[in-house]
């Protein structure tokens, strides 16, 4: 048995060493097509044949500007950076004759949106046609090198007719910091005779993987809420031009084949037109035709959603395009054993580049079917709110409601400033501090989405979030239904809040720690070696209110005199976006600046836990709060070298979601805090931390749904119901805990994706933040569920010796646009001692 295992073996790695050693461009592109032979080839810029190394985005790059030298098909635009410093490239394909008109016709196409009499018969249609926005899932932006060499090279009366009626925007790497990661994985461990066993460390990329882009987001979540540089580009393109057809090229697991939408057609979100879905049915007919003609297989309606509109495939759908999903299984590297047989990288590349193909062949030949449904639907979209708006903002923090808006710039949303102050409710909203958005717009069915309140659903499965409410999200005061004569000027340029400090003191200044950027604002302090305070209750000075969580900055015994502290603080406040106000006395009406209430606060010194066990995404978004919020270092010690490491130097240690640790990293943890440490935990790490007598959480026993007659067939359906994939929480919250510091309302919004339910404690002062008895605001839970989760509590802190252990069942960061709950981990860090 183990000759014939080894035999099989050895003739595998023999088929794909054979494989890759015949590789050529005939292997790939179309038959019977002639090349214009001055047009540069892939491999006589890059070095080798497309699919014998795995593309890296130098080399890509350098292909791309290639073609765009030499092709009068072709133009290159550098639109940004990654935070790597790599570019982000855009070419623009069309016909000669078209590039010569190009921005006429890009109006002339956005006019089409504004005004549904226009003729849309003689107009060309635009694709986008975006590769790898996960980076490991390579095999999209190497064929991207196939795919920009056909589109220029390529001659004949059937391209030259393509590229008069289609305009291509091609984006070839969507993620080059995670392509140049995986490239580099990939190539290092390949051997001379590529070895197809799965077992090989070709096929086990180290953690964080490619998968993510610098800090480890997984950027097809980030369309709709746009918070990093490589979105903000394409979502600009993407308004810029408002493509009819966007497809988003990815990979799946090694044993799958081919994947095209339309995908689980009840798994589509509601604000989808009916005729989008059919219209990506019928352009699947292309594509299964011509998979057909070169033998490949694949499926489509048996998975994957078009819910979520934050990812590439279902965004487009509600802006009146039509987004579409491939799926590839995944070499992983450059050969690999599978249940399919051998499945080899240049096989995985032409299937991505047939689906490009087939795509701009649809788009050709569906062209004015496909521009009249993009007219319709924004004719259809212009809602009769004549006098209804939105209004969105928070009294004392503008820079929450300052970040909302910039979401909604960014969509081109048109957004205008409140006239007058006004009160709804218990609810003040302040000019300079709140929006008003009319729903009356061109974008209203994007605005709609993004606002979305929905508790019913017609599937329980969900491929992402069932929730993603923006006020909720951003933690801001909201009005639905507002009248639009609460609108002031329309925005243009939307400009942040100017922070300043009031008047020069000898006594001290008050910093209120209700805006987003004071822990950013704290942490320089500190850093300078100024004393700080925080108040433990609420006061007045000089008949100013400030809440529990106000920071004092004492005038005396500091390291600066009082005209360098003054100017310091000036520097601050304006960098912050946040005003300081010097106070002329130390007597309050409630607890006086000399109180014992007023606890000192001491220079932080933070790090987390990161590597093998640890959640990349997780991690990546604690890092990018710290690191690009609120400019604060955090040290990432890396699990292969932890147990080496002295760490008695941390103040606060962070254990993002993570699925276990052995006892030397417990042991090591639990003495840590004892000797007065902070140590803060995330969703499953409760699970070992409770385990392991870090802290005494207790769990609720989780009760299932009861689902009689469950057929064999639908037994996965039955258990992925039970899931929280992503919704939308009510809590009641304690605001004089330190934990609920800076939040000015009593409830807050919680964002949860995990089944973990933390019985209450008895004292209820040790429950400051409570999951109320009704708590779904927006998304997917099962009944039972709802059940478990009413009355728990999403945080708990305990004492451990001198330190302090802290745990959040739910991620407090989520995907950087959950502005409202970020304080709460910021409170942790610095607050930790006053719990």
């Amino acid at each position: 048995m183990k000759k014939i295992s080894l035999l099989l073996s050895l003739v595998a790695c023999f088929l794909a060493t054979q494989a890759q050693n015949k590789l050529d461009l005939s292997y790939y592109l179309p038959k019977n097509v002639t090349y214009n032979k001055n047009i540069p080839t892939p491999a006589s810029i890059i070095g080798h044949e497309v699919g014998a190394w795995h593309i890296t985005h130098d080399k890509l790059v350098s292909y791309m500007k290639a073609l765009a030298e030499v092709s009068d098909r072709v133009v290159i635009e550098e639109r940004g950076k990654t935070y790597e410093d790599r570019p982000l490239l855009l070419l623009k394909i069309t016909s000669p004759k078209n590039h010569e008109n190009l921005e006429v016709i890009r109006r002339k196409h956005i006019e089409i949106t504004e005004n549904a009499s226009v003729d849309v018969t003689n107009m060309p249609i635009v694709v986008y046609q975006g590769f790898s926005i996960h980076g490991n899932e390579a095999s999209g932006s190497n064929a991207a090198l196939l795919a920009a060499y056909y589109l220029a090279a390529a001659e004949g009366k059937e391209i030259d007719t393509i590229l008069e009626n289609t305009i291509i925007l091609f984006d070839p790497s969507m993620n080059p910091d995670g392509l140049q990661r995986f490239a580099y994985w990939a190539n290092t461990n390949k051997s001379k005779n590529i070895n197809p066993d799965p077992y090989d460390r070709e096929y086990a990329e180290v953690w964080p993987r490619g998968r993510t882009n610098h800090y480890w987001f997984d950027m097809n979540r980030d369309w709709l809420p746009v918070q990093l540089p490589e979105s903000t580009s394409r979502i600009k393109t993407f308004h810029e031009w408002l493509p009819n057809i966007l497809t988003d090229h990815h990979e799946m697991g090694s044993n799958s084949t081919f994947f095209f939408q339309p995908g689980i057609p009840s798994r589509t979100h509601p604000l989808t037109p009916k005729m989008n879905q059919e219209l990506t049915k019928e352009i699947a007919g292309y594509h299964a035709k011509a998979f057909d003609k070169i033998g490949s297989t694949y499926y489509s309606e048996e998975s994957f959603d078009d819910f979520y509109y934050g990812k590439g495939s279902t965004f487009p759908d509600v802006n009146g395009s039509i987004g579409i999903l491939f799926e590839q299984g995944s070499s992983r590297g450059h050969a690999q054993e599978t249940d399919n047989g051998i499945l080899t990288f240049p096989f995985t590349i032409r299937n991505q580049f047939t689906a490009i193909l087939s795509t701009i062949e649809a788009a050709d030949k569906m062209r004015v079917k496909i521009l009249k449904y993009q007219q319709q639907f924004y004719k259809n979209a212009r809602s009769n709110y004549e006098n209804n708006a939105i209004v969105f903002g928070d009294e004392k923090d503008a820079a929450k409601a300052y970040h909302l808006a910039e979401v909604l710039k960014k969509h081109k949303i048109k957004i205008h400033e409140l006239k007058s102050d006004f009160t709804s409710g218990n609810k003040k909203f302040k000019k300079g501090y709140s929006y008003v958005v009319p729903k009356n717009q061109k974008n209203h069915r994007l605005l709609k989405a993004m606002f979305d309140v929905r508790k019913e659903f017609k599937d329980s499965l969900f491929y992402d979030v069932s929730a993603w409410t923006f006020n909720h999200a951003f933690g801001v005061d909201f009005i639905d239904n507002a009248s639009l004569s609460r609108a002031g000027n329309e925005i243009n340029d939307l400009q942040f809040k100017t922070g300043t400090v009031g008047v020069k003191s000898t006594v001290g200044y008050l910093m209120p720690w209700n805006e987003y950027y004071a822990p950013k604002a704290l942490n320089a302090i500190l850093n300078k070696g100024l004393r700080a305070k925080v108040a433990m209750k609420n006061f007045k000075n000089d008949n100013i209110s400030y809440d529990y969580g106000t920071i004092f900055i004492p005038a005396q015994n500091q390291k600066l005199n009082d005209n360098e502290l003054y100017a310091f603080l000036k520097k601050i406040a304006k960098e912050n976006h946040l005003d300081i106000e010097g106070v002329s006395t130390g007597l309050n009406e409630g607890i006086d600046l000399g109180s014992n209430n007023f606890r000192a606060l001491k220079k932080q010194k933070v790090a987390m836990l990161v590597g093998n066990g640890i959640y990349g995404n997780d991690a990546g978004e604690i890092w990018y709060l710290f690191d690009q919020r609120f400019d604060m270092h955090i040290t990432k010690l890396d699990m292969t070298y932890f147990n080496r490491l002295d760490i008695s130097k941390y103040t606060t240690l962070i254990v993002p979601n993570s699925y276990g640790m052995d006892k030397v990293v417990v042991n090591k943890l639990k003495s840590w805090v004892k000797n007065g440490g902070t140590l803060i935990g995330y969703r499953n790490s409760i699970n070992w931390m409770t385990n392991n007598g870090l802290i005494n959480a207790k769990l609720k026993k989780i009760k299932r749904d009861t689902i009689q007659n469950v057929t064999f067939e639908n037994r996965r359906n039955a258990s992925g119901a039970e899931v929280i994939g992503g919704a939308i929480f009510d809590t009641k919250i304690d605001r004089s805990h330190p934990v609920n510091f800076g939040f000015k309302n009593d409830h807050l919004a919680l964002f949860r994706n995990t089944t973990l339910f933390v019985k209450p404690d008895t004292k209820s002062y040790n429950n400051p933040i409570k999951y109320t008895n009704d708590p779904l605001l927006s998304g997917y839970i099962s009944k039972e569920n709802l059940k478990n989760l009413k009355n728990t509590v999403p945080f708990k802190t305990q004492r451990l010796g001198r330190g302090r252990v802290i745990i959040f069942t739910d991620n407090t960061n989520f995907r950087a646009f959950w502005y409202g709950t970020n304080k709460l981990l910021m409170n942790a860090v610095f607050f930790s001692d006053m719990m």
